[in-house]
């Protein structure tokens, strides 16, 4: 039986594709470990890219709508820093006012509560004390109890053994989270140059990859390769922005409903929301456990209320707000 020329590069490249499955089975772990450390290696350029991507949206906005008409001369060199500038304010300003609002009341609340712990002390050793007056036998059970004898020579060898060898693993935890603290450091600065990179030259990367697109591949798949990546661009840009203005409704649905039910923190908890909020389903959620708890340090029964009044709020922003921004933004029902 003779085979075409076709057909044994056909079997040469699935011989060549089961051998190479043998050895990665072989050496699975040496392969693993090499997609370990490439994966290291990318990951601060795949936080970069994110960081571009969401960069990108207010910094296209500038560009286009509040600068779309500056073309005089050598309005190209000084626009796109410029524009770059204001979306890097932009996003700053908003964890600003989240942080800035957030943190004082709740280092304020965690502050009343330290100062509250001696007096709720106070009173359970005094309801301790009525409870050994009101019932006697209780107290006499318990001096009956048999105390287990410590033995001190157990517990200075454990403490010697601890310092012999748990010292020494401190040490290592000590400098692994050292090393884990720099090598974030590292990565976080290498991610944000290769964002600013990436936004400075946009237009000049997008033209190189169609031009590798278009000699590596038929000319059918890189276009449908091209508009596969414009399809994407295009739904997680809207994506993100309707998330943002379904965000801002949400929390300011909050700040007004807190408000006519006169509930504390409402201005807080409202901003709180609206930022986890950005985080899809599970976000708001968080807001609530915040803001439920710093309520319930003023007035229980109004922590009731908001929990009551998050709820039927969150159905209404689910089945009627989320819908109509964001799924109508990326063309979903």
């Amino acid at each position: 039986m003779e085979f075409g020329r076709e057909k044994l590069k056909q079997i040469r490249h699935l011989m060549l594709l089961a051998a190479l499955l043998v050895l990665g089975i072989i050496y699975s772990q040496q392969v693993f470990w090499g997609v370990g450390f490439l994966f290291r290696i990318i990951t601060p350029f795949l936080a970069g890219g994110a960081i571009a991507f969401v960069l990108n949206i207010p910094m296209k906005a500038f560009e286009e709508k509040l600068l779309g008409r500056w073309r005089g001369k050598g309005a190209g060199s000084v626009k796109r820093p410029l524009c770059l500038v204001l979306s890097m304010v932009s996003v700053l300003l908003v964890l600003s006012v989240v942080v800035g609002t957030v943190v004082p009341q709740v280092v304020s609340t965690a502050s009343e509560i330290g100062r509250k712990i001696p007096a709720f002390t106070e009173e359970v050793m005094e309801g301790v004390d009525r409870l050994a007056k009101d019932y006697p036998e209780l107290t006499r059970q318990i001096d009956q109890l048999e105390l287990t004898e410590i033995n001190w020579d157990s517990m200075l060898d454990s403490v010697i053994d601890f310092l012999k060898n748990g010292a020494g693993d401190v040490l290592n935890s000590t400098v692994s989270v050292a090393s884990g603290i720099i090598s974030g450091i590292m990565n976080t600065v290498i991610a944000f140059i290769f964002a600013l990179y990436v936004l400075t030259q946009k237009e000049k990367l997008a033209e190189q990859g169609r031009r590798v697109l278009s000699a590596y591949l038929p000319d059918k798949v890189g276009a449908k390769t091209l508009e596969i990546f414009s399809l994407l661009h295009k739904n997680f840009s809207s994506f993100i922005t309707g998330q943002c203005l379904e965000a801002v409704i949400l929390g300011t649905m909050f700040v007004v409903a807190m408000s006519l039910f006169g509930m504390p923190y409402a201005l807080m908890v409202g901003v709180l929301i609206a930022f986890t909020a950005l985080i899809p389903i599970f976000g708001a959620f968080i807001g609530c456990v915040v803001g439920a708890f710093l309520i319930l340090m003023v007035d229980p029964v109004k922590a009731l209320t908001f929990v009551a009044m998050f709820l039927v709020l969150q159905q209404v922003e689910g089945n009627l707000i989320y819908p109509k921004v964001v799924g109508s933004s990326i063309g979903l029902p």
